[in-house]
């Protein structure tokens, strides 16, 4: 099946929401088997994730799950997840990854592992299908998810990546870095420790946006601050989190992939790849937005989400 690309060129006006485009069903071609759990395999233990919970009033059993981008946490779609109950009346979870959030930290950062630590969690709560919308690294995880075990996946929303390569198109290497030099004093009341930390990170994390984002992980723990994300573990598997499992499957679910108009991590080149590994996949471009949709045009981050879950 052909894919289906929503482009929506930067230089000229556009609506904040493009429609899909009606299409056939998607089937699975004769004689094509879908992937199974061996078909990504883990040396990791699974980790027990922490999440939140926002119970809808729908009759349907298919929850939404969240899954957040590299240094995030489970709180960056606490709005949204809201705005999403009411919308949809599904329940949603939001989740931290492993050496993320609240969720505890492991030397292993892979994506396989990842999608082993959300399996073990939905196995947990019986959820047996969800729809999964992940961002960045989140998003990362739920196609892995969606390829290795597409029973569990309804639906399937991928937020500002692809299944490519993306090493060339982030700095985070420098924001581990940054992070790693910051020495905040024990003693400093939170909001003056945060203000320290900014500063000393201001040199070489340029943009404020991207700094108070960082910031999110400073906390303090036994009279003293750090930071909540792994960054061991982060520097190890940069590499790792940079790349996409190597598969050879498909997953035939109903797929979108929601970028950004100003970033580049869903371009033109990836575009043949989406189509071999989603078939049924639809990209659309969300104008005026970077890397963080859901934080920069939350309003239409959600029109989207719900047109999409209604098509």
């Amino acid at each position: 099946m052909t894919l289906l690309c929503h482009l929506v060129q930067a230089t000229r006006p556009r609506p904040s929401f493009v429609p899909l485009l009606s299409r056939p069903p998607c089937r699975l071609p004769p004689g094509r088997r879908l992937a199974n759990s061996a078909s990504l395999s883990s040396t990791s233990s699974t980790v027990n994730l922490t999440y939140d919970v926002f119970d809808g009033k729908s009759d349907s059993p298919t929850p939404l799950v969240f899954l957040h981008g590299l240094f995030g946490s489970k709180s960056n779609f606490q709005s949204i997840a809201k705005s999403l109950v009411q919308r949809t009346g599904r329940k949603v979870l939001t989740v931290d990854a492993r050496n993320h959030g609240n969720s505890p930290h492991h030397p292993e950062l892979t994506y396989e592992a990842m999608s082993g630590d959300l399996l073990q969690l939905l196995t947990q709560l019986h959820i047996d299908k969800c729809i999964l919308i992940g961002h960045s690294m989140g998003g990362k995880t739920a196609m892995t998810t969606a390829l290795t075990q597409p029973a569990l996946v309804e639906r399937l929303v991928v937020v500002d990546i692809s299944p490519a390569q993306s090493n060339t198109r982030s700095d985070f290497h420098l924001y581990i870095d940054a992070m790693r030099d910051v020495n905040v004093p024990s003693d400093l009341p939170r909001s003056t420790a945060r203000r320290s930390a900014e500063d000393q990170l201001r040199h070489r994390v340029k943009e404020h946006s991207l700094r108070q984002f960082l910031l999110t992980n400073l906390v303090e723990r036994n009279g003293s601050y750090t930071w909540r994300v792994n960054l061991d573990a982060v520097s190890a598997h940069l590499d790792d989190l940079m790349s996409f499992p190597s598969v050879d499957s498909t997953y035939h679910g109903p797929t979108l992939f929601l970028g950004g108009a100003k970033s580049p991590y869903i371009s033109s080149e990836d575009y043949p790849k989406i189509e071999r590994l989603f078939p049924c996949a639809s990209i659309q471009y969300i104008p005026d937005a970077g890397h963080w949709i859901h934080a920069e045009k939350p309003l239409d981050f959600i029109s989207s989400v719900v047109t999409f879950l209604r098509s």
